[in-house]
């Protein structure tokens, strides 16, 4: 048993709830077993970190940083300066707060405060979610003390003798949802006895899953199916037109998320790293349909981990029109189906990643006493 002892931590994790939620479920752990410790944040200015932080309880503080456009764009002539003002702020918030550890989720913030912390001697853990790392974990990882991963293989990528298999932390109310199917369809005004499809497409949204629900709105409606829609903050306004249509319900964001999955009788997910982690744990049948916009294509490769174990049906964007009616249509009608999709799921569940990387960082802890 680890002594309490306050101590000062940093975290960083942003630009998307996959990088978000880990970083506040490694903090709320590390704050049960330590609660006289102080935490601190650093994230993007402007980006969703700076609301949701504050929101799980937690101070944070934002650099000017934003990541480099695929595509031509002035933006990209910007980022040289944003790099060095990042760097140099992140380095004042660590000279001032005087962190004992420095833990990274992901992110532009977290490279940038993970440098200025490796550079003054300050131990770093990266948890890294994906099963193809971006480039500023790569670099990240030369000075890293720990690397947590949730997929096998990264010894291609990272210092072998540096990786732990945790996989990705989730919100701890996710580990028993079945007790909460009532409450939850209660919460969403939802008709007991009939069928629910939960759609997730990321904090931001999926523009080609709207496009689909979108157009197969008629469809569900003749299945008798009710409808959970995340579409996200950037797709909110052109589709809040359908909230509470045809047993549709809108939303921008999902924050009771356990709620959300209790309800769920099948999901159609994107393959980002935290929702496959989280779907693990929930055990539901679900189509993923990766984005193919992110780097190597590592959403395909998330949703594959899953599919090849017999435990998701996985559509390509460019498929949907031909695939898709006949693929779920399939799913509805075999209760079987669904039992072992379900199931199958939830064998790859690595329900403890976030007490194992809890573990890991007290281990720095306390060599850095």
């Amino acid at each position: 048993m680890v002594k309490k002892e306050a101590y000062k931590i940093i975290l960083s994790g942003g630009g998307t709830g996959g990088h978000i939620y880990p970083a506040i479920a490694i903090a709320n752990e590390l704050k049960k077993r330590n609660p006289e410790s102080e935490f601190l944040f650093v994230g993007a200015k402007d980006r969703m970190e700076m609301e949701k932080v504050p929101q799980a309880g937690y101070k944070i503080k934002g650099l000017w940083i934003s990541g480099i456009q695929r595509k031509l764009t002035l933006k990209n002539l910007m980022f040289p300066f944003k790099l060095i003002s990042s760097l140099f702020v992140a380095y004042k918030i660590i000279k001032k707060f005087k962190p004992n550890v420095a833990i990274g989720t992901g992110g532009f913030a977290s490279g940038a405060l993970l440098q200025m912390a490796t550079m003054t001697g300050i131990p770093s853990l990266i948890q890294e979610q994906n099963s193809y790392p971006g480039i500023t974990n790569k670099l990240l990882a030369k000075k890293a003390k720990k690397i947590c991963v949730a997929y096998d293989g990264l010894e291609r990528f990272f210092p072998e003798d540096k990786i732990i298999k945790t996989g990705n932390p989730v919100r701890q109310d996710l580990l028993d949802i079945e007790a909460k199917t009532v409450e939850a369809k209660n919460f969403f005004n939802l008709k007991h006895g009939k069928y629910t499809l939960l759609i997730l497409g990321g904090s931001l949204g999926a523009r080609r899953i709207n496009e689909l629900i979108e157009k197969e709105l008629d469809f569900f409606d003749t299945q008798n199916i009710q409808i959970i829609w995340q579409c996200g903050k950037l797709y909110y306004q052109q589709y809040k037109i359908y909230n509470n249509t045809n047993n549709v319900q809108v939303y921008e964001f999902l924050n009771n998320m356990d709620f959300a999955y209790a309800a769920a009788d099948v999901v159609i997910s994107r393959a980002g790293a935290s929702s496959v982690s989280e779907l693990c744990i929930v055990g539901k049948p679900v189509i993923f349909i990766p984005s193919p916009n992110v780097a190597e294509d590592h959403q395909t490769k998330n949703a594959m981990a899953i599919v090849k174990n017999e435990g998701a049906i996985l559509i390509k964007e460019a498929d949907l029109d031909v695939d898709f009616e006949n693929k779920f249509s399939q799913l509805i009608a075999s209760p079987e189906k669904q039992k072992e999709l379900g199931g199958n799921i939830k064998k790859l569940a690595l329900e403890n990643a976030t007490k194992e990387i809890v573990d890991e960082v007290e281990k720095l802890l306390i060599k850095n006493k």
